[in-house]
């Protein structure tokens, strides 16, 4: 197995430079950084990232808890955080949560014995336990997304959860609909409970009373969507739109409605958070509100790779709220009563015939 020294020597520098290179401290010129990369290559060198991590006290790798890796939210989220971070030198593990929130810090753990440079996490709740389980912990730096746990010392990158639930209940509002139901995330997650408070917030606003019985937090799971849509949809007075708080959620809907016969719009106008990769294939086409996911995951990483090359750590905890945007589908009908035909304008009225004179018909004989 090629060494160290194998590449010094092929490359005509002193192991001191190839070092350098290989950490990315100290100065080498551009020409010998050129020979020394075509070392590595000729003589097949591949690090020993393990002592590395052991002298530096940290891998290059980057770990990242998502909380669901089949949410094509997630997908996308580590797309764009595994390109930022190759291209600076890191790999990325991707460790999935499944939906259970005990498992955080079992993973942190885990993450932690690797000695990961740093971590981008997804947590499933806000609590006050899995703050004080993740506090606990001596941890590297730590960015958080989408769900946010306050009270957490860290970075946060997330959107505007409020303003994008409003996006959708104006937009329905306007269609005429004031029936409208809710499917969301467990209670206790911070999108969840944020995308209720928008939802009851809106409504209000709109002079509109929540119905208690059309709001499910079951979760963000396709068999939430699809169980409490089917039981909204039976009942004598189902609503006339949904407003699902996920991408997963919003397809269950979906094809719980279908299922039970009813067709999207004529039946049930269905709204919901996020678009998918394969939504060009789903008719309707949802209406959705999206989030600019490689802006932030863009965000993410870059801040935590300046927490990871901070000298001294001293930099204050940062957020940064990005904002939705709106895409109109075909999956919401306007259901406001026709309004009736405006009489045509005076002058084009038709004019009404004149009785003749006697005088006229005279002059007509």
């Amino acid at each position: 197995m090629a060494t160290i020294k194998d590449v010094a020597k092929a490359a005509g520098v002193s192991i001191a430079s190839v070092s350098a290179v290989l950490n990315g401290s100290g100065r080498v010129g551009e020409g010998a950084r050129g020979r020394i990369a075509n070392a590595i290559e000729a003589v097949g060198y591949a690090p020993n990232t393990i002592a590395r991590s052991l002298r530096l006290g940290h891998s290059h790798l980057i770990g990242m808890v998502v909380g669901d890796i089949t949410n094509p939210f997630s997908g996308a989220l580590v797309r764009t955080v595994e390109k930022v971070a190759i291209a600076n030198g890191f790999s990325v593990i991707v460790s999935n949560a499944d939906g259970d929130e005990t498992r955080v810090p079992e993973i942190i753990d885990q993450l932690r014995g690797q000695h990961v440079a740093g971590i981008i996490l997804n947590p499933m709740s806000r609590s006050d336990a899995l703050v004080k389980q993740i506090e606990s912990r001596p941890l590297p730096p730590v960015v958080t997304m989408d769900q946010k746990l306050p009270g957490l010392a860290c970075d946060y990158v997330g959107i505007d959860n409020r303003a994008a639930i409003r996006m959708l209940v104006e937009y329905l509002v306007r269609l005429g609909h004031t029936r409208i139901a809710l499917l969301s995330g467990r209670v206790g997650r911070w999108t969840a409970d944020e995308r209720y408070e928008g939802f009851v917030a809106a409504m209000a606003d709109a002079g509109l009373v929540v119905d208690p019985s059309l709001v499910a937090r079951a979760g963000y799971e396709g068999e939430s969507g699809y169980e409490a849509a089917g039981a909204m949809m039976t009942r004598q007075d189902r609503p006339s739109a949904i407003v699902a708080a996920n991408n997963i959620i919003a397809l269950g809907a979906l094809q719980s409605c279908l299922d039970l016969g009813f067709q999207c719009p004529a039946d049930i106008s269905l709204a919901g958070m996020d678009d998918v990769p394969w939504s060009g294939l789903v008719r309707p086409k949802l209406s959705i509100v999206g989030q600019p996911i490689a802006d932030m995951g863009e965000l993410a990483i870059s801040w935590l790779l300046e927490r990871i090359r901070a000298p001294d750590g001293a930099i204050a905890p940062r957020e940064r709220i990005f904002r939705p945007f709106f895409a109109a589908g075909d999956s919401c009908r306007d259901i406001r009563p026709a309004s009736p035909p405006s009489p045509p304008p005076p002058s084009s009225r038709p004019l009404s015939p004149r009785p003749i004179s006697s005088r006229r018909r005279a002059m007509a004989q």
